[in-house]
């Protein structure tokens, strides 16, 4: 289930961040400290190009939906996640969680936000990642090389028209 980030959801957000899985296959790689956390959320919050999102699972929070750019006029976004990969590690439910926050995801930016596109980034190395994006028919544009917190990295894009994503079960 998706919900709204609240207040009371910040820390979780940064320390789920701050997992070394989701450090290693994000832009900005260096740990997230409280101050930056805090910068990002007070200019979030009440940023009207974008909505963070709770994804919780079995009553608790097992990730982090972030959508950005959020043009309505144009019916496009970007967008990105992270779940608790060590939480989810221990009790076996990284796949299915990742494929369950996809799906409401998609769900949410085309169903309940309206868009007609909905965009993002992944890196080239993030391999296990570009292949669930197929599997959901995301289509990966020319890459980019980029420097970020001294590494460079190649960036891929990734886009979802409305009209090439999986019919949800239940509709025709």
């Amino acid at each position: 289930m998706l919900r709204q980030a609240t207040d009371d959801d910040v820390d979780t957000i940064r320390a789920l961040r701050n997992q070394q899985a989701n450090r290693d296959v994000s832009l900005t790689a260096h740990e997230i400290s409280a101050a930056e956390h805090a910068g990002w959320w007070a200019r979030t919050r009440t940023d009207p190009t974008r909505q963070v999102l709770i994804y919780d699972r079995d009553g608790r929070t097992a990730g982090v939906v972030n959508i950005f750019d959020l043009d309505p006029g144009r019916k496009t976004a970007a967008w990105g996640f992270f779940l608790d990969a060590d939480g989810l590690a221990e009790t076996g439910e990284t796949l299915p969680a990742w494929i369950e926050v996809m799906k409401e995801a998609t769900g949410y930016a085309f169903d309940t936000l309206g868009l007609d596109e909905l965009t993002g980034e992944v890196l080239e190395h993030n391999t296990v990642v570009r292949q669930m994006n197929r599997r959901f028919r995301f289509t990966e544009g020319e890459p980019e090389i980029r420097s970020v917190d001294g590494r460079e990295l190649t960036v891929l894009p990734i886009t979802l028209a409305r009209q090439d994503r999986r019919t949800p079960k239940g509709t025709s």
